[in-house]
Order: C-alpha cells, then sequence, then structure tokens
C-alpha cells in the first residue's frame, strides 16, 4: 500500500531454485515471501521468470509432470496469500487453449489474481524459447481457468491496482525491444513496471542492463522492479548471478549483491507521490498517452496495510550535490563549462572584452571569478580584461580582504581596492541614518555603495558588470534590492549554495589553477558572511549568514523539493527528518522550514526582475526559465501547514 508519506515498498527477489522441482522452489518462494512481509512490512515481492520451475528445464517444459506440478505449485503460493498485505508475482509455465506461454503470475488475496504471458521470445544465440512457448497476442484481455482458479484474466493488456498503485508487468526480453511493454503500461497509467527475468551473465551484459533499467524507468516516469534468476540454475550451457533491482524514474534505488549461494533480495520505498507529480508536470508524457495510450484492463486488489520499519531509501541531504568523488568531478566539470559558455556567449554578442567583478573574498565572488578567467580563456581573451574590485567596508576582514587580494594577483587580472568606509558614512549623513545602529539601512547602504562603484566603473572601461549571488540566495531573497542583487549577467545563479564550495574546490585541484590553490582552499574554509557590521575584538567576522537565516543545506533540501517536485511541508518535513536525522533537532528543522517558505514568498519581487543568467541543473528560478510567481502570491496555506506540524 502506499503509505501516508506517499511511498510504495516493494521487493526484488532472487531465491535460489532447484531445476524442475516445483515443490521445492515454491517452498522458498513462500518462505521468502512471508519474511518479507514479516521483516519489512512490503506492499508487492516480484520474483525471477518461470521461478516456479527454474527457467533452464528446457524440453521438460513440454512435460506434463512439469506443467501439472507447476500449477499446484502456483495454487499453494496463491492460497499462502490469503489475509497477506503483499502481491507477490511468479514466473511459470501457464497452459491456455492448448498452447504454453511464459508468464507473470499475481497471486493476492489468496488467488491468482492475473496472468499475463511473455510478449517476446528470444530465439537467438544462446535462448531457444520459441521452442517451448508462444509469445503473447495483441488482443484484448479474456478469462481462463489457471491454476485452480476460475475467471482469471489473462493476456498483455492489463494493469494490476493494488490499493491505488498501478502496476504493470513484463518479463524479461520485452525491455530489450525498441518499445517494450512497459511503455504502454506507463502511458496506460503503470506507476511500477515489475520485470520477471532469467538473464545470464556475461561480460559487460550487467552494466549494459543497469543502463536499460534506468533509461526505461525514466523513459516511462516509474518506479521499476527487476528480478532475475540466481542460484540453483543450471550451468549446463549457461550462468545466472541472481540480480535484484530497484529503479526509480532513471536511478537505481537498490540493488543486491550478486552471485551469492542463497537466495536474494533487495526492499526499497518507491516514491509514488513524485512520480505523479513528475507525469503531471511533464507535459509531454500526457501528450505522448494522449497520441499512443493503448487500452488496458484495470484489476483493482485491495490489501491490509502493512507494517515495517521506517523508510527505506536513502534520503539525500545535500540533492544538489553528487554522491560520490566521480560524479562530482564530471558535475563540476559539466556546471563550470556550462557557466563559463555562457559568459563567453553573452560577451561575444555584446561585443565586449571587458568585466567589472567584486571580490569580497568569498565563495560566491571566487566562484564567479574563476569562471570568468575560464570564458576569457576559451574566447583567447587578456584576463587584464577582468577588473576585480574589492571594497573594504564596515565589517570586511582582514581573512577576505587578504584572500581577495591573492587571488586577483594569482589569476593575473586587473586588480584594483576601492574602500567604501568614507562614502558610506556621507551617505549615512546625507540620510540622517546613525552609524552606531546596525540596521537593514546600514547594511543596504553598503551594498548599494558597492554596486553603485561596479555599474560605473563598467561604463568606465566599456565592459559589463558580473553577477555574484547564487541560487540560494535568490530563494531566500538574501540579496539587496538593487545592490548585489543587481549586474549585467549574473553568472551564479543557477549554482545553490550548497555546491559553490564543491565547484571551487573543483578549480583549486585542477592544475591549470595550482598556483591559487592554498588560497582557494582558505576562501572554502571562511565563514558565509556579507561582512556588512563590523568585525569582532580580534578582527574577525561577526556576521555570519547561517547564524542569521538558517543553515544553508537545510535551506537547499527545502528549496530543491518544493521546486523540483512541488512538494508540501508536511512531505518535505517527512523527508528532512530522515536525510538530517543525526545532525538537526527536528525543532531546528521545524523553525527554518517556516523561515524559508515565508521568505520564499515575501521575497519573489526580487526574482522576478533578475538579471540573465545561466540554468546549470533542475532547479532555477529565472522569471525566463522554469520559474513564475505572482510577487503577491501569499504564503498562508504553507505557513499554516508548517504551523499544524507536531513534533
Amino acid at each position: 500500500m502506499i503509505n501516508m508519506d506517499g511511498f510504495f515498498r516493494v521487493a526484488a527477489c532472487a531465491p535460489s531454485v532447484a531445476v524442475a522441482d516445483t515443490k521445492a522452489n515454491a517452498d522458498n518462494i513462500a518462505a521468502l515471501y512471508r519474511k518479507l512481509i514479516a521483516d519489512y512490512g512490503i506492499s508487492l515481492a516480484v520474483f525471477p521468470e518461470m521461478s516456479v520451475t527454474a527457467y533452464t528445464c528446457a524440453d521438460l517444459f513440454h512435460n506434463s509432470v512439469l506443467l501439472n506440478s507447476a500449477e499446484l505449485a502456483v495454487n499453494e503460493l496463491a492460497k499462502a496469500t490469503s489475509g497477506q498485505p503483499a502481491m507477490a508475482v511468479v514466473g511459470a509455465p501457464i497452459v491456455v487453449d492448448g498452447q504454453l506461454y511464459n508468464c507473470a503470475v499475481a497471486l493476492a488475496d489468496g488467488r491468482v489474481a492475473a496472468v499475463i504471458p511473455k510478449t517476446y521470445l528470444p530465439n537467438y544465440n544462446e535462448f531457444y524459447e520459441k521452442r517451448w512457448w508462444q509469445p503473447a497476442q495483441p488482443k484484448p484481455v479474456k478469462y481462463i481457468s489457471a491454476c485452480g482458479f476460475e475467471e482469471v484474466p489473462f493476456g498483455t493488456s492489463q494493469l494490476l491496482d493494488v490499493n491505488g498503485v498501478k502496476i504493470g508487468v513484463e518479463i524479461c526480453e520485452d525491455l530489450w525491444t525498441p518499445i517494450p511493454p512497459s511503455s504502454h503500461a506507463a502511458l496506460a497509467g503503470a506507476q511500477v513496471i515489475v520485470n520477471l527475468s532469467a538473464s545470464d551473465d556475461l561480460i559487460g551484459k550487467y552494466a549494459y542492463l543497469t543502463s536499460l533499467i534506468k533509461q526505461q524507468s525514466a523513459r516511462c516516469i516509474a518506479g521499476y522492479v527487476y528480478a532475475s534468476a540466481g542460484y540453483g540454475e543450471s550451468s549446463t550451457d549457461l550462468v545466472f548471478d541472481g540480480k535484484a533491482i530497484v529503479a526509480e524514474n532513471g536511478t537505481i534505488i537498490s540493488s543486491n549483491l550478486r552471485w551469492r549461494p542463497d537466495s536474494q533480495f533487495t526492499v526499497a520505498d518507491i516514491d509514488i507521490m513524485a512520480i505523479n507529480r513528475d507525469r503531471m508536470h511533464l507535459t509531454s508524457f500526457a501528450d505522448c498517452a494522449n497520441r499512443d495510450c493503448h487500452e488496458y484492463a484495470v484489476r483493482k486488489i485491495n490489501l491490509p496495510g502493512a507494517e515495517g520499519p521506517g523508510l527505506m531509501r536513502r534520503v539525500d541531504a545535500h540533492p544538489f550535490v553528487p554522491p560520490t568523488d566521480e560524479t562530482m568531478a564530471e558535475r563540476c566539470e559539466e556546471i563550470t563549462n556550462i557557466q563559463a559558455a555562457a559568459l563567453a556567449k553573452r560577451l561575444e554578442a555584446i561585443h565586449c572584452s571587458k568585466l567589472v567583478i567584486g571580490i569580497s573574498g568569498g565563495l560566491d565572488s571566487t566562484l564567479a571569478l574563476l569562471v570568468a578567467a575560464k570564458a576569457f580563456n576559451r574566447l583567447n581573451l587578456d584576463k587584464k580584461g577582468i577588473i576585480g574590485i574589492t571594497m573594504p567596508g564596515l565589517g570586511t576582514s582582514d581573512r577576505t580582504k587578504n584572500n581577495a587580494w591573492k587571488l586577483m594577483e594569482q589569476l593575473g587580472i586587473t586588480a584594483m581596492e576601492i574602500p567604501i568606509g568614507k562614502a558610506v558614512a556621507q551617505h549615512f549623513a546625507d540620510i540622517g541614518q546613525d552609524p552606531s545602529v546596525h540596521d537593514v539601512t546600514y547594511e543596504n547602504s553598503q551594498a548599494r555603495e558597492r554596486t553603485q562603484i561596479l555599474m560605473d566603473m563598467s561604463n568606465k572601461v566599456n565592459g559589463i558588470v558580473l553577477g555574484t549571488g547564487d541560487l540560494s540566495e535568490l530563494a531566500l531573497g538574501w540579496a539587496t534590492y538593487n545592490g548585489d542583487h543587481m549586474s549585467m549577467y549574473a553568472v551564479n545563479c543557477g549554482v545553490p549554495k550548497t555546491l559553490v564550495k564543491y565547484l571551487v574546490r573543483y578549480f583549486a585541484y585542477d592544475e591549470d589553477y595550482a598556483e591559487c590553490r592554498d588560497t582557494l582552499l582558505d576562501i572554502i574554509d571562511t565563514p558565509i558572511s556579507p561582512e556588512l557590521t563590523p568585525t569582532d575584538s580580534e578582527g574577525k567576522i561577526a556576521q555570519k549568514t547561517e547564524d542569521l537565516v538558517g543553515p544553508y543545506e537545510l535551506h537547499d533540501f527545502f528549496l530543491y523539493y518544493t521546486l523540483r517536485y512541488g512538494f508540501s511541508p508536511k512531505r518535505i518535513w517527512s523527508l528532512a527528518l530522515a536525510a538530517f536525522e543525526d545532525e538537526y533537532e527536528p525543532r531546528v528543522i521545524h523553525k527554518w522550514m517556516r523561515e524559508f517558505f515565508r521568505r520564499f514568498f515575501q521575497q519573489q519581487f526580487k526574482r522576478s526582475c533578475l538579471p540573465d543568467g545561466p540554468k546549470v541543473g533542475s532547479v532555477c528560478l529565472s522569471p525566463r526559465g522554469d520559474w513564475r510567481m505572482p510577487s503577491d502570491a501569499s504564503a498562508a496555506l504553507w505557513l499554516a501547514e508548517v504551523d499544524a506540524i507536531k513534533y
């Protein structure tokens, strides 16, 4: 069943088999089925192709002893599901109108719920399936007698609706075809696809297979549960490694260890809510369904609720950050290339060879400067055309100022220092601001003075101002309107704060930037701060952004699930508890989630007039790109849901 948080728990199983011993195989399946219910509270268990008989029975499939025993075994397995909270799908040979079919048999509520035959039978290389079985025909579902049960729906054009989750079925080779049956099932509404397989193992085949599974789950915007034959299959000519894989919308979310001499399985929670949202949001899915959807019968199956452990999938606390070093390097290279290519194109388009950028010694301006240097290299422009200006003010620390200077010198750009203290003091006098009052006027006056310097300098050198603000700041509105909020090109606007330091680190270990390495690493270790209020008695940064608006890793988490999936605060709250279980107390998560939604709605007006900048990921806040929202939209519904959360 779908639990309260919108997940559907499945198991892909690779039980050990005994070739042609249907009773032993049924006993193994039943034991594993019961264990998965008792230990994990599953709602669906998928077993391999021909798991009741074993796949490698060969010509024994045309022997009445094997066929009769297989029917009896399926009958016993069906009875074993009576009163249980999970559907099982097993593989068995089924005779229909005198023809033998390779079938997936769905068992639930004490009976055979449906029989789905295999559509595509491989008959090449090591496969001889047409020697034994008939391929499914594109005919309407009909009702047959099977395994001791009457009125069993038979055919490929049917879905199984288990407590509101629609499930489509295909078998092994079906996945390897140009248009897998699961494509039609998904267009007809299947949110989860199951595949009963007996795929032998060859060099390189596992990697290719996992690629197919990921691709098909992505095309179908579906969960994909793959169970393949394993230990015990005949080794006369082939070897089977026992694969159990669960994918969701292009990602493998769970898989087993192969090559084990016993029954194997993997359990995972498929996010039905995310699947439904993506299908609604990606309108081409509906367009395709309207054009190419076949008629499918739906078999409704209502099962009692299952009880099991908490969420059985990893919720990444940093969804914008790649999980491994290898993918991190690839992602950083791709992102910085997107940024540099975008900036280079803009410079070419406006016939400009000069950039003006404010260098604070912080992460964001560092990344923007590094991207600018990369763009100038791409265009074969002299980096002296990059005018970096550090503008120490009333809260600038020696550490950031020194790092700003070192970085500009090491990159070989034109470096300038224009202190803003006197200009800001004059401005305070002009508007009657008490300089001892460190309020928003005190802070924003400095940000606007810096922006004025940058804008006027860009006019002077016939260049453009390169913005440094990032995606997370845009989400929270953590930018001074008509101050650092504005530029002539915003190269970091698609990069979230949690990713910025990894991009800077990527540059630090690029040999082309080796001279900057120590400076870049120190910048990464510097606390995030706008440095708009005075330093402490030791000259260190006193104003830390995350003390004021909350941890960026929380805000980026909230932002990702709000924009990427359109989840409600209640859903995001449950995911955050799983992701940050060992990092933050619930009250802390709740406090900053409320602040996120308050600021996100309140600060939309700043996003409605953003300068141009490149989109780099699936989440974007540009009013010309992914996000269109009225500046006067009310946050009342979202805040009410946050306030209703009990912890």
